[in-house]
């Protein structure tokens, strides 16, 4: 396991659960005028930053499990993984409430919700395996056994696969979820990491973490059509709103690569940034958490001027799809 998951160990002070209950008054009429928000996951200081992306300030500071890490919107909840305490803590995005917590294997760290907003699945690195939930009971609803230290996840449109990064194993496994088993595997780059699905183009795209290079994999044929070369450790992506560009994070070089969605030709690299890793996009906006500086860029998204930074959490990681929408 790469030692800069397991987070720094830090004391936690009473006078935090003041903080985040004055937090929790300014977030409660923020959130009347604001529509996106923002669900950093702090690994350094064991807390979940919720950010007003409009308002650029953050609202409410929910404390979680230890170490959280991944984090997944399903309808109107919240999912944050925490690696170290073993468990899945859930938040209501209305009110910025920690309805509870489950466990949930042996290390969870990636997750990912069904489009229907029925399920989220979590993808167990130690345990080696992925456990589905219901949304609303938080009981377990499957387990398929899997390869070693899986790690990012994404679910198919219609609900029937998911597909996760194995990372030690430099392959994706593509998972029957109505079957519950492991259906194919695709081999990639070295260490794939993040996962982002491409559905309009029929594309899986997979950051290898270790080769510096993204895998796009053509999903009807469940095969590698492409190798595009990225910066040093390549961590997040996501794609713009109308789908032409795609934006990675590449922690161990501070930058960001803007690429053609379509053909993956570099169109620029954006820098500035202190070990960047989770990466949104948000409407005309582009969302970068940045673990060094413990900071959220807000930067346009057509220039890639920078707008904001919004000061978060300790080591701040938002892995997976961190905004969610308040009516």
């Amino acid at each position: 396991m790469d030692a800069r998951l397991r987070g720094r160990d830090g004391l936690f002070f009473k006078g935090r659960v003041f903080v985040a209950a004055m937090a929790l008054l300014l977030y409660a009429h923020a959130a009347q005028a604001a529509s996106a928000l923002a669900f950093i996951t702090n690994q350094g200081s064991h807390d979940v930053s919720v950010v007003d992306i409009a308002q650029r300030r953050v609202v409410a500071t929910v404390p979680v499990g230890r170490s959280p890490a991944g984090v997944a919107v399903a309808g109107d909840r919240v999912f944050i993984t925490n690696p170290d305490s073993r468990e899945l803590a859930v938040i209501e995005p209305g009110s910025a409430r920690l309805l509870g917590t489950r466990p949930a294997g042996e290390q969870p760290l990636g997750i990912a919700a069904a489009p229907d907003g029925r399920h989220v699945w979590v993808a167990d690195w130690q345990g080696q395996r992925l456990i589905g939930f219901d949304t609303r009971s938080l009981e377990r609803v499957g387990e398929i056994a899997l390869g070693r230290t899986p790690s990012g996840v994404a679910v198919s449109a219609d609900g029937q696969a998911a597909y996760v990064a194995e990372r030690d194993d430099d392959v994706v496994a593509v998972v029957d979820l109505p079957a519950r088993r492991v259906k194919a595997r695709v081999a990639v780059g070295k260490h794939p990491f993040a996962l982002l699905l491409d559905e309009p183009r029929g594309r899986l795209l997979a950051l290898n973490v270790q080769g510096d290079d993204m895998s796009v994999v053509d999903l009807a044929a469940l095969r590698e059509i492409k190798r595009v070369p990225l910066g040093r450790a390549p961590y997040g992506a996501a794609l713009s709103a109308d789908g032409t560009r795609l934006f990675v994070t590449n922690q161990h070089e501070d930058t960001v690569s803007v690429l053609d969605a379509q053909s993956y030709e570099l169109r620029r690299r954006l820098e500035g940034f202190g070990h960047p890793e989770g990466v949104a996009v948000q409407g005309e906006e582009l969302l970068v958490v940045n673990w060094m500086d413990d900071e959220l860029s807000v930067l346009d998204v057509a220039s890639g001027k920078e707008r904001a930074r919004i000061r978060i959490g300790t080591n701040p990681r938002g892995f997976g799809a961190f905004v969610a929408t308040v009516p």
